[in-house]
């Protein structure tokens, strides 16, 4: 085989090995890189909007379990530093310490652990991916910051 020929085949397996992430979507992450801050605004934002602030639930008119997560920082019914009604003792989200809100919580549907109830979130869709809650997460540790 000639050097083309053998550029072809090394061509071919790198495109084959290259393909093996199966988290991927269209072979793009959809978590920034570890030295990027996740940001409300551009992370966090997107997946309440379209998973959790919707009509008939945790948007601004339906507010279940009294919480609106189109307006995570309003300190009455927001979740970021304001308390669970279904965990006592725990945050919706504390900020700082994804392991201890109970959003966070309910996306992994081990709310029962700390004295919670209910079903896992999001309710009557699908759960989360991986990505989407280790985004939180990361917002949630590095402070639920409003940027």
């Amino acid at each position: 085989m000639n050097l083309r020929g053998w550029g072809l085949v090394a061509i071919a397996l790198s495109t084959a090995t290259a393909c093996e992430n199966h988290d991927a979507v269209l072979g793009v992450s959809l978590e920034p890189p570890a030295g990027r801050v996740v940001t409300y605004s551009d992370d966090i934002s997107p997946i309440f909007r379209t998973s959790c602030a919707v009509s008939g639930c945790h948007d601004s008119f339906t507010q279940e379990s009294q919480q609106d997560l189109s307006r995570p920082f309003d300190p009455v019914v927001g979740a970021v530093g304001v308390p669970s009604i279904q965990a006592i003792g725990l945050n919706r989200i504390e900020p700082g310490s994804s392991s201890t809100s109970y959003l966070v919580l309910k996306l992994l549907g081990t709310q029962g652990l700390v004295g919670g109830f209910g079903d896992r979130m999001p309710l009557g869709s699908a759960s989360l991916s991986k990505e989407q809650i280790t985004l939180i997460r990361r917002w949630i540790d590095d402070g639920a910051q409003n940027n």
